[in-house]
C-alpha cells in the first residue's frame, strides 16, 4: 500500500486539530427561554359566572395559552367546560339554555333550601366528560370544609361530585358529602383559586373575580344569603390578590344570581374586562421570562467553562 506523503499527513492532521479545537471553544448558542406556565384561576358568581367566557375567549383569540385552570363555584363550571375542550361559542350555546332547574331543584330541608344533585351529572350529560382524567387541561376545583373552614381541592377522579361540592351555596343548595367531610361552596375558603393554580404548576396566575352588588334591596331569601356573603367576601379577598400576578374583574355587579338569559350581556362583561387587562398580561408573562434568562445564562456559562476545561 502507497505511503501517503509526510507533508499530507501533517496537513491533515494540523487540519482535523484546528476542526476539533473549534469544536472545544466555539460558544454554543444561548439556550431557549421558555415562557411561564400560565394558569387561570376563575371564582364564583352563579350565573356571573358566565362572564367567564369572555375573559377565556379573549385569551384564546390574543393566542395566551391556559396550560392550568383553577375555579370555585361558578368558575369551576365554566373551568370544566373550556377543560374539556369544547369551543368557546358550544359552551356559550349551553350556557344560555341553562336554567336552574337544570342543576338544581327546591327541597326544603334543614340544611338547604335546595339540592343540587344534578349537577354531578352535568359534566358527562353536557360535556361528555366524566373525570379529570379526561380534560385536556390540567384543572384543580375548591370546595370548603364546613368543620374546619379549609380549603379542599380536587384535581383528580370523577369530576360531578367535587363540581357539586364546589357549587354548594351554604344556605341555598344542602352540603355535600365527600369521604367523610361535609363541604360547601369553594369561595368560603378560596374565593378565586390562586394557590390551587399555582400547587398543580403554574408559573403565572390570572385571576378572574366577580363581584356582587350590595347596594340593591333583596328581594328573597336568596338574595338575603347572596348579599350578606359578598360582604365578608369583600373583606377577605386580600390574599389572593396579593398572589395573582394579574386580576381581571368584569363589571357584573347589575346582573342577578340567575340571569342566565343575559349571557351576551356578560360575555361582552368579560371580553371588555379582559381587553382591558391585556398590557397587564403581557408585561408579566415578560416580567418572567426576564427572571428565567440570568439562569438560564448562568447555565451557559458552566456549560462552556467545563468544555474549556476538558
Amino acid at each position: 500500500m502507497a505511503k501517503l506523503p509526510k507533508k499530507k499527513v501533517l496537513n491533515w492532521l494540523e487540519s482535523a486539530v484546528g476542526r476539533v479545537r473549534e469544536f472545544a471553544y466555539t460558544e454554543p448558542p444561548p439556550l431557549p427561554v421558555e415562557r411561564p406556565r400560565i394558569g387561570v384561576a376563575l371564582g364564583g358568581g352563579f350565573a356571573r359566572g358566565i362572564a367567564h367566557l369572555g375573559v377565556l375567549r379573549v385569551l384564546e383569540e390574543e393566542k395566551i395559552p391556559v396550560d392550568y385552570l383553577t375555579g370555585t363555584s361558578a368558575g369551576a363550571l365554566m373551568a370544566i367546560s373550556f377543560a374539556s375542550g369544547h369551543s368557546i361559542p358550544e359552551i356559550e350555546r349551553q350556557a344560555r339554555a341553562t336554567r336552574f332547574k337544570d342543576f338544581g331543584n327546591w327541597n326544603l330541608s334543614w340544611l338547604g333550601l335546595a339540592s343540587n344533585q344534578k349537577l354531578e351529572h352535568y359534566p358527562r350529560k353536557f360535556l361528555g366528560v366524566s373525570t379529570f382524567e379526561d380534560l385536556r387541561i390540567p384543572l384543580a376545583i375548591a370546595a370548603t370544609d364546613l368543620a374546619t373552614g379549609e380549603a379542599v381541592y380536587f384535581s383528580h377522579g370523577p369530576l360531578g361530585p367535587a363540581l357539586r361540592a364546589s357549587c354548594a351555596y351554604p344556605g341555598m343548595f344542602v352540603p355535600v358529602e365527600i369521604d367523610g367531610r361535609t363541604l360547601v361552596d369553594g369561595f368560603l375558603s378560596a374565593s378565586v383559586p390562586v394557590d390551587a393554580a399555582r400547587s398543580i404548576g403554574a408559573d403565572l396566575v390570572i385571576a378572574v373575580f366577580l363581584e356582587a352588588a350590595n347596594n340593591r334591596k333583596p328581594t328573597s331569601v336568596v338574595d338575603v344569603i347572596g348579599l350578606s356573603f359578598a360582604i365578608l367576601q369583600r373583606h377577605a379577598d386580600l390574599e389572593w390578590r396579593r398572589a395573582a400576578d394579574v386580576t381581571i374583574e368584569p363589571v357584573v355587579k347589575d346582573f342577578l344570581w340567575d340571569d342566565f338569559e343575559r349571557t351576551s350581556e356578560l360575555i361582552a362583561a368579560g371580553e371588555a374586562a379582559a381587553r382591558a387587562a391585556l398590557p397587564k398580561i403581557r408585561a408579566a408573562i415578560e416580567e418572567k421570562i426576564a427572571l428565567k434568562k440570568p439562569a438560564l445564562e448562568s447555565k451557559d456559562i458552566a456549560k462552556r467553562l467545563m468544555k474549556k476545561r476538558q
